[in-house]
Formats: structure tokens, C-alpha cells, sequence
């Protein structure tokens, strides 16, 4: 793996790609899965679960066909999932990928996944129930002024949005006295240089705006609530942490009364493309991918530039 003192590990382990929602990344690395020949990880931590398909854009039966993908439902909607759950699960698929003598590619968008694998996990505790339960019971702007004031380090890399993340920083506060970004092994609040190995896609924000209305309007037409009435009948609402992905968490509401169903479709654009910020600002800082602009949808370009780069890349290793 990447460490601070020897990135060129990274090269070894395969091929890095994240980007924001909606700019293309699950395309581009069909293609290069097919040049290389590779094997894609998914970087998600909702397309992690079963059933949840339409809200998390997960590859359809037939693309999964074509290339193999690895660390896609994995788990009920009823079960947890965590870092380094992922890192288990990601370490298993990298070994059976060499075994067929093919390359990894990682691709997501979660940023903390990639973050975990790339620089590990640390020495965090194991939960303390007795904490975690006060902690829960706070109010989620409460514990991000009490993370910023105690670790800004983690406040600033922390995807703020996600309660069970923040609420995991600060138990670990409470539990140790300790900041929580002390416990990340290696972690530093912004990486100072490029990646190897580590793409970025990045569009115009304009451009990327329409990509996320037209995936949006997509969702709904092929039935984000239906689905998300199924996956409510099936204990959604016992996972606190998939019931506020985007998309779901918002047609949950529509389901309960709580706005139309025009007034839901427009919320879950504007809560995409905040979502797509947030994205693009945690890349930027802390994973420092090297970044691919992107006009228009010609992936099998994309993906060969990136090929040929890479492979400049470990022939320098």
C-alpha cells in the first residue's frame, strides 16, 4: 500500500480512481478493466449493501457480467460496514485479482475508503457501548463543534454529513482523551503532492451539475421509491447509516408525507451536487489524486491516457 515514506507502493497494488458522483468514474473504469485486462473494487460504501441499487447507481447484471467487480453486495441492509471491513474484504479481492494474473481498480467515491486503504487504519479503540449511546444522543451540529474544538484534524476530514463517522470521532475522543486523527496511522491533513497510481476525474461545474440532474430524473424514472419502500419493508430504518444515503433518506421522507414527489426529486438534485463538493474538496486535500479534466463522454479516451500514464508511472518504479 501507499505510505508517506515509499508512495510508489501504491503502483504495485493496482490502479486508483475516484471522482465525485456522477462524473463518469464506473464507465471509465469498464474501460480500462478491458485494456488492461483488470478487475474493478468498488469504492462505495453503500453499493456495499443488497437491494440497494437504483439510489447508489451500482453496476447493472449486464456490466457486471462483462467485467468482474468485487465488494458489491456484500452485505443486508440490516448489517454495519465500516473502514476496515472494507480493507478486509478489499485485501481478499486484490490477492484472488493477482491469482488471475490481472490488474486492481479501485473506483469509487468514498474518499475515507481510499484514505483507509492507502494509509491503514490505526489504532482506534473498539467501541464502548456506554459512550457511543450518550454520544447518539446529541445532536449532530453539538458534536461538530465539540470535533472541531478538540481535533480539527479530523473535523476537517471528516465527511460532516455522515452522523455515524462523527459520532465514531468523538466516542473515541471521549474514550481515549486522545485526538481521533492521532489514532489514523500516517494520516496528515492534506497530502502535499500527487499520488501515483491515483486518478481524479474533474468537470466543469456546470457540466457536472447536468450529469447529476440527468442521473437524478434517471433514478426516479426507473423508481428510487419503490425501491426505497421495499427496502423499508425489509428493515432500511434499522441502518441509520444507509437510510441517510442520498437519494433514499429523501424519498423516505416523501414516502412519510413529508413533501411531494416533485418537491423530493428537486431536494435530492441540490443534495447530490452538495454531495459532489464535498467529493471534489476532500479529494483535493486529502487524497491529492492527479486529476483528469473531463469534456464530454469519450471514456475509452479517457481510460487510454490514463493506461498509458500508469503505465509511464511503474515503469519508473
Amino acid at each position: 500500500m501507499i505510505s508517506r515514506d515509499g508512495k510508489t507502493r501504491g503502483l504495485e497494488e493496482g490502479l486508483f480512481l475516484a471522482g465525485p458522483t456522477a462524473s463518469g468514474k464506473s464507465a471509465v473504469a469498464m474501460e480500462l478493466a478491458e485494456l488492461l485486462p483488470g478487475e474493478i473494487i468498488s469504492v462505495d460504501s453503500m453499493q456495499v449493501y443488497r437491494a440497494m441499487d437504483i439510489g447508489t447507481a451500482k453496476p447493472s447484471l449486464e456490466e457486471q457480467a462483462r467485467v468482474r467487480h468485487h465488494l458489491i453486495d456484500v452485505v443486508d441492509i440490516t448489517e454495519g460496514f465500516d473502514a476496515a471491513r472494507f480493507r478486509e474484504l478489499a485485501s481478499q479481492a486484490v490477492r484472488e485479482i493477482r491469482e488471475r494474473r490481472r490488474i486492481p481498480i479501485f473506483c469509487g467515491g468514498t474518499g475515507f475508503y481510499f484514505k483507509a486503504w492507502l494509509e491503514g487504519l490505526g489504532e482506534a479503540p473498539e467501541p464502548d457501548p456506554e459512550i457511543r449511546a450518550a454520544v447518539e444522543k446529541i445532536p449532530l451540529a453539538e458534536l461538530l463543534q465539540e470535533l472541531q474544538d478538540r481535533d480539527p484534524v479530523a473535523y476537517a476530514a471528516m465527511d460532516r454529513a455522515n452522523p455515524r463517522r462523527v459520532c465514531r470521532a468523538v466516542e473515541v475522543l471521549r474514550q481515549t482523551g486522545r485526538p481521533y486523527s492521532e489514532q489514523r496511522t500516517g494520516w496528515q491533513k492534506e497530502s502535499a503532492e500527487p499520488t501515483p497510481g491515483l486518478y481524479g476525474l474533474r468537470w466543469e461545474t456546470a457540466a457536472l451539475g447536468e450529469r447529476i440532474t440527468r442521473r437524478v430524473e434517471e433514478m426516479f424514472q426507473r423508481g428510487l421509491v419503490e425501491e426505497t419502500r421495499r427496502l423499508l419493508a425489509a428493515g432500511l430504518e434499522q441502518n441509520r447509516t444507509a437510510l441517510q444515503a442520498i437519494g433514499y433518506r429523501q424519498a423516505f421522507e416523501c414516502l412519510a408525507g413529508v413533501r411531494s414527489l416533485e418537491e423530493t426529486r428537486q431536494l435530492v438534485k441540490q443534495k447530490t451536487r452538495q454531495f459532489a463538493k464535498r467529493q471534489m474538496t476532500w479529494f483535493r486535500h486529502q487524497l491529492a489524486p492527479q486529476w483528469v479534466e473531463m469534456a464530454g463522454g469519450n471514456w475509452r479516451k479517457t481510460a487510454s491516457w490514463i493506461l498509458e500514464d500508469y503505465q509511464r508511472q511503474r515503469e519508473r518504479i
